[in-house]
């Protein structure tokens, strides 16, 4: 047999994540995608105050996720990952470049879709992540004022540096 005669094996990918989500992080609002077979509404868009975060962590616990791949844009990403990561979440944090080699998306549901695709097959990579935890209030400081640190020895208020 040659190679033009011989059958084609087809191979399916099976998923490695099976319970994944991903969300597209923006400063005005997040999107957020789940699995088709996980919600009748597979991709929501959520605001970025305390609130927001916290009905996007309960909804990923409604759909069962387990795994949540988002783009590391900014300091805008430093919140939902702490609150996604408190509730029990494994979070990857993945480099944007790693994820938009593919034309013809457009749009911030394209692109949570296409993540929550690529993090179900594990087809990311996670950025390197320093796991010491921030100042309490420098996340806050850092999304909502620009660079800001906090005063620890004084005050747990936010200053300029």
């Amino acid at each position: 047999m040659t190679g033009k005669n011989k059958p084609v094996q087809s191979r399916a990918m099976s998923p490695i994540h099976p319970r994944a989500a991903a969300i597209d992080v923006g400063a005005k609002m997040h999107v957020a995608a789940v699995g088709p077979d996980r919600a009748s509404e597979p991709v929501r868009t959520f605001g970025t105050f305390t609130d927001d975060l916290n009905r996007l962590a309960d909804w990923f616990q409604e759909c069962g996720i387990e795994t949540i791949a988002m783009e590391s844009t900014g300091v805008y990403w430093i919140p939902v990952f702490e609150i996604l990561e408190q509730r029990g979440f494994e979070v990857v944090l993945v480099n944007a470049r790693d994820a938009k080699h593919v034309p013809g998306r457009k749009t911030d549901v394209s692109d949570a879709q296409w993540l929550q695709r690529l993090h179900e097959f594990g087809l990311l990579r996670a950025s390197f992540f320093p796991r010491a935890r921030l100042p309490p209030c420098a996340h806050i400081c850092a999304s909502v004022r620009g660079l800001w640190s906090c005063r620890r020895r004084t005050s747990s208020t936010c200053r300029k540096p």
